[in-house]
């Protein structure tokens, strides 16, 4: 904003840039003398240059066309003061023959004191300065002030204000200077009132409201941009809406115009796609055809996303290709080039396609160059690369070093193109990043059914120095847990294929309201992890942790209270992972097979080993419901454990069931429990369980920017072999069965999980959870 001084000069020196022109062209203008009288004979002898303040007179010289020494020529005088003019160093320019002598008299633009933004609050000073082309100490024209203006116009046009003003306005300062105010009316956001489409047969306005990225103006979108009309938006969703087609079957469709028309009070736009579908095409022949030596086509079918009789899916075939070429490229091939050939029968609508594998150009990695890491160190990021200076390019391995760059999520972005080398055969990966910001403090709150109202605070910073090392201090404090950690993770120890770790905490649980006691724990744990390849990964891990089981109640179960009292924990573990998933966040589709072996008793009061397994899978259902969103997610879960030795078993260390792991019971209300009438029908834990998860994800008939996702599941688990006997001691091992339904909700504050599942087969004595609640948030 300009200062108070300019303000108050505003009443007697504000002048439209818009009059001030009209106001020159008046009164101003290129003077030079009436071509007929100039005599046509005569030497420039000289040339005379007054007004001038800041600029040279030599420099005024320099863009005469006439020098001394040259004959008069009207018309070259006439173009030199057309020069001059050019320039845009001068707001009027006079040129006049004195004799033998030119007289050139200028008047100059004045010089920008500074440029200033009024009545802006959607779009900061910041955004709009690099928009602008004046700057303090630049020659100020009135044409360069119109073209700024219409610069910012253009820019809160993107935004959606159509309705916003903008005028440029000169405060005159002493010494030639002027101060350029920018007065800006935004006025309100031009949102998309109404889609609608023409030419779709197959698929309804509003399914194909959800593909597009465009959105119309609702209530709930107040925290969204989606609903604001954008022209390059638009062009996005043509290509949404074609990709969207052609994964459905439609070859031939065509998104032949996307057009918006504002409304008469220009409150709004009504935008109108139209599309010609072309009919649905199935996959005819699919056949993989080699010419590489050692690689048989038959040996590559298992990698098609396709299969004859499906419908006709253009991402799948881009899927197919990558798989090819990646399925190749793992066999030690350095070059390949995998081409898909689509034959279209139009007669019977089906889609021939064959795969063409073939040898590719021959080229090597010259060199890689990184560029827009001005933070993190170069050795974090090619320590990435799956491809290496010298090796053989390898478009599979480059595909995956980009994304094991993104997925640092130290950066904004992250892309490498290919360059050409200093030879034919060689190639050079420039590989760009944009960096962002890698810490963070945050404070949150929420609730939970096991915790109860929580709050939490943590400082994280997962880039520390540059140096990809992960540090973070986290506290939780809620009504039935307190919690204090810190850790500290090198994700590539010494450079290597080792990623490391120590995490020290403290825990207390408040367990008075499921198993009648309190438990403490204070330990430090050490990590180390690495990769066998892509895939295959194996991390380990020592505790060292003490328990403490205080609190009992004076009514609680006697195998309860025998648990009362310090006990220290000294235990190794490594679990092995298998993993093809298509996302560790929110998989879609793959699986992931972990094992794992605990081993307790090298030092410490206890002593036991415990075996664990698990598997998920995720089969998304587009092909089967034509939806994206439709995923069916499959789990399961075994435990054992296996006490060794003469030292006593703790109940702490056993497997429980219930809440989590089987949804519609309460927290360990399933399984063995002493029911005796002395008890206070405590849950005693087992050694064997087993789970099952079948889980239905799909999108709930309501905008998707709302966020919500609602599951459909079913919970069996099984939990049994507790080492305790006697009478009141009840032991099932029969398994338990919960179903329900849920949403999940991604709110601008934070995600909320409800379930609601009933206890379908259970005992009489297990204990039922009708609602699970959780929600929480950080800022």
């Amino acid at each position: 904003m300009v200062a108070n001084r300019l303000l108050l000069l505003a009443a007697t020196c504000l002048v439209p840039v818009g009059l001030a022109l009209n106001a020159e062209a008046q009164t101003r203008g290129p003077r030079t003398p009436n071509a007929a009288a100039l005599p046509a004979s005569g030497v420039v002898r000289g040339i005379d240059v007054t007004g001038n303040q800041r600029i040279e007179a030599d420099t005024v010289r320099s863009y005469m066309l006439l020098q001394p020494g040259d004959p008069f020529d009207a018309d070259r005088l006439d173009r030199s003061l057309r020069t001059l003019f050019a320039t845009g160093l001068f707001r009027d320019v006079t040129v006049a023959r004195q004799g033998d002598r030119i007289r050139v008299v200028v008047e100059e633009n004045p010089i920008v004191n500074r440029v200033a933004f009024e009545g802006n609050s959607k779009v900061s000073d910041d955004v709009l300065t690099p928009e602008v082309t004046l700057r303090a100490r630049a020659v100020f024209t009135p044409q360069a002030a119109q073209a700024d203006r219409q610069r910012i116009l253009d820019l809160y046009a993107r935004r959606g204000r159509f309705a916003a003003r903008v005028e440029p306005k000169i405060i005159q300062l002493d010494q030639n200077r002027v101060d350029v105010v920018f007065e800006i009316t935004e006025g309100d956001a031009a949102l998309v009132s109404r889609i609608s489409f023409v030419g779709n047969t197959a698929f309804s306005d509003g399914r194909l409201k959800d593909v597009v990225a465009t959105r119309e103006q609702a209530w709930y979108r107040i925290l969204s941009t989606s609903d604001i009309y954008d022209p390059e938006r638009l062009n996005f969703d043509r290509e949404l809406l074609r990709r969207y087609y052609l994964r459905q079957g439609y070859a031939d469709v065509q998104v032949t115009g996307a057009v918006a028309e504002l409304a008469p009070d220009r409150s709004g736009f009504f935008v109108t796609y139209t599309i010609d579908e072309g009919p649905r095409y199935r996959v005819g022949k699919t056949e993989i055809t080699s010419t590489l030596r050692g690689v048989e086509a038959d040996s590559l079918r298992g990698e098609l996303a396709i299969s004859e009789g499906d419908w006709y899916d253009g991402d799948a075939v881009e899927r197919s290709v990558e798989a090819l070429s990646d399925a190749v490229g793992l066999r030690g091939v350095p070059f390949v080039e995998v081409r898909p050939r689509v034959t279209r029968d139009r007669e019977n609508r089906r889609v021939d396609v064959t795969f063409e594998v073939a040898e590719g150009n021959r080229a090597y990695v010259e060199r890689i160059d990184i560029i827009g890491n001005s933070r993190t160190a170069d050795r974090v990021i090619r320590r990435e690369f799956r491809i290496a200076e010298g090796d053989a390019f390898n478009a599979a391995q480059v595909r995956r070093s980009r994304q094991r760059i993104r997925d640092l999520g130290y950066f904004g972005g992250a892309e490498i193109n290919v360059q050409p080398g200093s030879a034919p055969d060689r190639t050079v990966l420039q590989t760009t990043v944009s960096e962002r910001p890698t810490g963070e403090i945050s404070l949150g709150g929420g609730f939970s059914t096991d915790a109860g109202l929580l709050t939490d605070f943590g400082i994280r910073e997962r880039n520390f120095l540059g140096t990809g090392i992960d540090a973070r201090l986290q506290t939780l404090l809620a009504q039935r847990r307190t919690q204090v950690d810190f850790s500290v993770t090198d994700p590539a120890f010494l450079d290597r294929n080792l990623a490391a770790g120590v995490d020290l905490f403290y825990i207390t649980r408040d367990l008075q309201e499921t198993s009648s006691y309190s438990e403490r724990r204070a330990g430090i744990v050490l990590r180390a992890g690495y990769e066998f390849n892509e895939r295959v990964r194996q991390s380990w891990a020592y505790s060292l942790v003490q328990r403490d089981v205080f609190d009992v109640e004076s009514d609680a179960s006697r195998f309860i209270k025998e648990q009362t009292g310090i006990t220290l924990l000294s235990q190794i573990g490594t679990t092995l992972s298998y993993d093809v998933r298509d996302s560790r966040i929110e998989p879609r589709s793959g699986y992931i097979v972990r094992v794992g072996t605990d081993v307790a008793g090298l030092g410490g009061d206890v002593a036991y080993v415990r075996w664990r397994g698990d598997v998920a899978g995720y089969i998304p259902l587009e092909r089967y419901l034509g939806a994206p969103e439709y995923v069916l997610a499959l789990q399961g879960g075994v435990g054992l454990l296996t006490p060794w030795g003469d030292r006593p078993e703790r109940i702490i260390d056993r497997f429980f069931l219930g809440g989590d792991n089987l949804r519609g019971f309460a927290l360990a209300g399933a399984g063995p429990r002493d029911t005796s009438a002395t008890g206070n029908d405590d849950p005693l834990g087992g050694r064997l369980i087993w789970t099952q998860t079948t889980e239905l994800r799909f999108p709930l008939p309501l905008p998707s920017e709302i966020g919500l996702i609602g599951r459909a599941f079913v919970d069996v688990g099984s939990l049994s072999e507790t080492p305790v006997t006697g009478t009141g001691v009840q032991d099932d091992s029969s398994p338990r069965v919960g179903a329900g339904v849920g949403i999940s909700w991604r709110t601008p504050v934070g995600l909320i999980n409800i379930d609601i599942a009933q206890a379908v087969v259970k005992k009489s004595y297990d204990e039922t959870q009708l609602v699970r609640f959780g929600f929480g948030t950080r800022f």
